[in-house]
């Protein structure tokens, strides 16, 4: 099956930011479908076989608290306008579309909506939420308090301030609307408070009830360390004053709980906050084991750097006894390549997903190279547009072809001694990462071609875009005189 990544490179051509924001939408849309007992499906605009707008589907979720809407995977379906009139509606108009009357879908009875989702100022695509009515109930205190506040995050997201744009990486571990769910009103107190968050907090020592307490108050006093106490505190008010937080753990009394605050404001107006609690009291022996290996795994990166950077400085105590200055130099590019490697090594020494961030390994690297180029010290290289997030085994080959290509302009792009600038120019969407490699300086030789060059690190760069990237690696004259190498990276379905 194709992943959400994957479909929209094939289908769209939205912007990496875009993509990267239905990304995070996507991540947090099970506790939407949980509060709002409702299937959620993503669609996004695409062109139909007529050449005319559609939409197509690329991601579902179904509730854990109530019944599916669609039993059938609607992946990869496209909306058809008379089908589907609120999902054109919500994205013509950006707002929350609602069809008066259900309809039959495959036997089951459903409501419909539309909610926008907007990013950076523009809608980029649609959730369409689906519920299923063949079993109405009078709603309790329970589903009328989850249903606000779904309406509240739907919201939000059509106002293009959930999901917010920080750093989402502990969602699959963060607490669900079942495990305990907790409603504050603005000023701080408890509105309401699920059978599941009362069980947590009695388990953490708290002999009362929840509702009408100051959430913040009652868990500091809970809270075994004073430093988590005062932490607590802060995530909630935070929450409270419209700042987003990640999951934060805590200890009472032999108790350990995971509680998540997220802050409500629909149209930009406070509305409180939600809070999810979940006990991991029982459970946490066996996270022990997990972060035990994830921390295993980190230092082995981190002793791997330590030991590529060993190497460099050998080679580079080489380098410094040798005369012969063909030899220096070729010590000098292996000293640049080893370490190019163990920044990657150092990143994810760092990292509990092997996700590195290329932006900030190449802003490390650019100093290394301009200095390992001695003969080019008037040469400045900097980086424009965004690189973002790889996995490891893409990161390391592309370091190194960015690395190689810097380096090239560097060496032969200037005269010894001479001025100029070379530019990383970086730009990233759902379908692909473009990087050109540009430099002011003298020009390709006229017979030069790519495929019959001669020079180690060009070489080595053509086997990585070919062997590793599966990319495609151009070099032109630019306009206004100089070099562009263009390299170009697919970020869709990737041949093994």
């Amino acid at each position: 099956m194709s992943t959400l990544s994957e479909l929209l490179a094939e289908h769209t051509r939205l912007s990496g930011d875009s993509a990267d924001h239905l990304q995070r939408v996507v991540s947090e849309w099970q506790l939407l479908a949980d509060l709002s007992f409702a299937d959620f499906l993503l669609w996004v605009p695409v062109q139909d076989d007529d050449g005319g707008p559609a939409l197509l589907c690329v991601a579902q979720a179904r509730p854990t608290t109530a019944n599916t809407a669609h039993t059938e995977d609607a992946v990869g379906t496209v909306a058809a306008e008379e089908e589907h009139p609120q999902l054109v509606r919500s994205m013509v108009t950006g707002r929350i579309c609602r069809e008066v009357d259900p309809l039959w879908h495959a036997g089951t009875p459903l409501r419909r909506e539309a909610v926008p989702v907007r990013c950076g100022g523009e809608v980029v695509a649609v959730l369409g939420r689906d519920t299923n009515i063949a079993q109405l109930r009078v709603p309790s205190a329970l589903e009328t308090a989850y249903l606000g506040c779904a309406g509240d995050l739907c919201q939000m997201i059509a106002d293009g301030s959930f999901p917010p744009a920080e750093s989402t990486s502990d969602i699959h571990t963060s607490p669900r609307a079942g495990d305990g769910f907790i409603r504050l009103e603005p000023g701080g107190s408890v509105l309401y408070a699920s059978p599941n968050a009362i069980s947590a907090y009695h388990r953490m020592g708290l002999p009362t009830d929840l509702v009408g307490t100051d959430l913040a108050h009652v868990t500091r006093k809970l809270v075994t360390d004073p430093f988590d106490a005062s932490e607590v505190v802060q995530r909630i008010r935070s929450a409270l004053d419209g700042q987003p937080s990640l999951r934060f753990e805590a200890d009472a009394r032999g108790a350990t709980v995971l509680v998540r605050a997220l802050p409500l404001t629909p149209k930009g107006v406070p509305d409180g906050a939600l809070v999810l609690v979940r006990d991991v009291t029982e459970v946490k022996r066996r996270d022990r084991a997990l972060l035990s290996k994830d921390a295993t795994i980190r230092e082995i990166h981190h002793r791997v750097k330590n030991n590529l950077q060993t190497v460099a400085a050998l080679l580079r105590l080489q380098a410094r006894r040798t005369t012969n200055e063909e030899a220096r130099s070729a010590l000098a590019e292996s000293v640049r390549r080893v370490s190019s490697i163990a920044l990657v090594h150092d990143t994810l020494s760092m990292s509990v997903d092997e996700k590195v961030d290329l932006d900030d390994v190449v802003d490390r690297l650019v100093p290394m190279m301009t200095d390992v180029a001695t003969l080019n010290s008037q040469v400045t290289v900097r980086r424009e547009g965004r690189l973002g997030v790889m996995a490891a085994e893409l990161a390391t080959p592309l370091v190194m072809v960015l690395t190689e290509l810097v380096q090239n302009a560097l060496e032969h792009g200037f005269a010894p001694g001479g001025t100029g600038s070379v530019v990383i120019r970086a730009q990233r969407s759902a379908r692909a990462l473009d990087v050109v490699v540009h430099d002011d300086g003298r020009g390709l030789p006229a017979d030069f071609t790519l495929d019959r060059v001669d020079r180690l690190g060009l070489q080595i760069v053509r086997t990585l875009v070919d062997a590793e990237l599966r990319g495609t690696l151009e070099m032109r004259a630019a306009e206004g005189g100089g070099t562009d190498a263009v390299l170009g990276l697919p970020l869709g379905r990737r041949s093994r």
